[in-house]
């Protein structure tokens, strides 16, 4: 690609929402970026290499906004006015006043995770939030690991969702954000309720869609491999007002009715669509999925076909 056409490639992200971005010399220039938002809260993903992304001092778009960069992989350096961080992987650095200008620079290829959201949302939970222009925040800090693990199955649901569940989504990534940069002690205790529970939640819920096809999964196995008590597992399940079981069984029973309306697959016998979803007895899978569905096996596959 030419000079001309890297730089036009850069402006088009800026135009599209990202922080401006430009090379660096004597290196290779490499982005891949992906962006959502969720309520107020902007989300930015990829890798950079022989890059600089730079917010500009005095800029009245980054006014009443904070930023948190989180170096996933590799090596980056966070600059603002004279001074420098270098972010180690899993490290991360807040801007909580990005008028102030800063630069994150990625000389060799890293892949990266950026928050913009809103100063007001997050202040009330961090004492002296703009005391320091730039904080550093170590990648062994265990709400910042929640936080990119949350923040990664965030942006792998493909599903619509509603203003609702943006909002309450939104408050569990502030939450994790001041528990990360250090919340006042009443503020931790809340943050932690929700936030944390929701990150929990989601690493739990991600276990259960890798494993229902296991007949013998049990609320014990979930959680000895996600280091919880089986009751704590289910406690999180009651604050979205339903139970592990149900959770699990609406996994199987979701994967047998895709499996049941995929043309591709339409010689494979119900019975083996059943035992693979992890039924163990095809009447009870049989009389489940009618619950569920309103038809039985039979119907929704001959259904698919017609």
């Amino acid at each position: 690609m030419t000079p001309e056409a890297s730089a036009a490639a850069l402006r088009s992200l800026h135009e599209r929402g990202t922080l401006p971005i430009e090379p660096l010399p004597d290196c290779t220039a490499h982005a891949e970026v992906s962006k959502w938002t969720l309520g107020t809260v902007a989300t930015l993903t990829g890798r950079l290499g022989g890059l600089r992304q730079v917010a500009p001092r005095h800029a009245r778009k980054y006014r009443g906004d904070v930023y948190l960069g989180m170096n996933v992989a590799g090596m980056a350096v966070a600059g603002q006015k004279g001074r420098e961080l270098i972010l180690q992987a899993g490290d991360a650095v807040l801007f909580p006043i990005p008028e102030a200008g800063f630069a994150l620079s990625s000389p060799r290829s890293s892949r990266f995770l950026g928050l913009r959201l809103p100063h007001r949302l997050l202040a009330p939970f961090v004492p002296g939030l703009d005391r320091d222009p730039m904080r550093l925040i170590p990648g062994q800090t265990h709400s910042l690991r929640f936080l990119v693990d949350y923040l990664y199955r965030l942006g792998s649901i493909e599903s619509p969702r509603s203003a609702e569940l943006d909002r309450a989504i939104e408050m569990h990534i502030v939450d994790l954000v001041a528990l990360s940069v250090g919340a006042h002690r009443d503020a931790t205790a809340e943050a932690q309720d929700r936030g944390v529970r929701a990150a929990r939640l989601q690493a739990i819920k991600a276990d259960v869609l890798s494993h229902f096809s296991d007949g013998a999964l049990s609320v014990a196995a979930v959680a000895a491999r996600q280091t919880v008590t089986p009751r704590y597992v289910h406690k999180l399940f009651e604050t979205e007002g339903t139970t592990f079981s149900a959770y699990l069984l609406a996994c199987r029973l979701e994967f047998a009715h895709r499996m049941l309306t995929d043309r591709r697959i339409f010689t494979r016998s119900i019975a083996s669509i059943a035992f693979d979803a992890g039924f163990s007895d095809l009447s009870s899978f049989n009389r489940m999925f009618r619950r569920r569905y309103g038809a039985t096996p039979t119907e929704v596959r001959g259904a698919a076909r017609s």
